[in-house]
């Protein structure tokens, strides 16, 4: 099954669901497909040996302490790093391996990595279908695409500002700005909130499904689900799928339990 193509909305889980451990690792990625999440949300840098790999910020202090950045690291110098102190920064080849019934919206953070991400997906075509692209100018998304025509894309930067901006002003938005199957939209810039009952109502007229991050309280998930999101992105996914067992929506990984835990 093609990504987002099941029925209902999608739990996606922030960075592997940041509340549950360190931050686009395959320990938490475990942690949250054992509560049934069947999408994790994740961005990728690539290595100076054009590797891709699990990992948020262009360089390693934050959430490893190490100097440098990941692009000046080969995949190989890489391997003694930890996440948190802890987890060891995965690659993308591993995290999709590792995950088979699992879909990965993927966050293109470098110049680079559209490049290595058709490289990767043309070795391994099975793998496309799992994957949304997002994170980046339309242009990228689209080379991407264009290669790998069964990767799923989100609205790159220029067109999710135009339906957002469309949304605050009451307008319509040009039929350009549907160059991807979803946005992902923020539930703020900085301080200013974004209305997202206005932008589903614009999207879904260009048959464009929303997904809504950061969200991390279950009152802003419950008004967002009513609103009719079509996924919701959280640090929080343990919280997000007792909202959805609630409201009769989850839908998780076969084997899972649905129960609340």
């Amino acid at each position: 099954m093609r990504y987002g193509e099941e029925h209902g909305p999608l739990a996606i889980a922030h960075r592997g669901g940041l509340a549950l451990g360190p931050e686009n690792t395959l320990a938490t990625f475990a942690r949250a497909t054992a509560l049934g999440v069947r999408y994790l949300e994740t961005d990728i840098q690539t290595t100076s040996d054009g590797t891709l790999v699990c990992f948020h910020d262009a360089t390693l202090t934050r959430v490893t302490g190490a100097p440098g950045a990941v692009a000046d690291h080969s995949v190989l110098s890489l391997r003694g790093i930890r996440v948190g102190g802890r987890e060891p920064i995965p690659t993308l080849a591993s995290a999709l391996a590792s995950f088979p019934e699992t879909r990965f919206a993927i966050d293109l953070k470098d110049e680079a990595s559209g490049a290595a991400l058709v490289s990767l997906l043309s070795a391994n075509p099975s793998w496309a279908r799992r994957i949304c692209i997002a994170g980046a100018w339309s242009n990228r998304l689209l080379r991407v695409q264009q290669a790998v025509p069964d990767v799923t894309t989100a609205l790159g930067w220029r067109a999710l500002t135009t339906l957002i901006a469309a949304s605050r002003s009451y307008a319509r938005p040009p039929a350009r700005v549907a160059s991807g199957t979803f946005a992902h939209v923020p539930l703020r810039l900085g301080r200013v909130p974004i209305y997202a009952e206005r932008i589903v109502r614009r999207a879904h007229a260009l048959d464009i499904r929303v997904a809504v991050w950061t969200v991390n309280d279950q009152p802003t998930m419950h008004r967002l689900l009513d609103a009719g999101v079509d996924a919701i992105i959280t640090d929080h996914p343990d919280l997000l799928r007792e909202v959805m067992i609630a409201r009769g929506q989850w839908a998780p990984l076969a084997g899972r339990r649905t129960a609340s835990a």
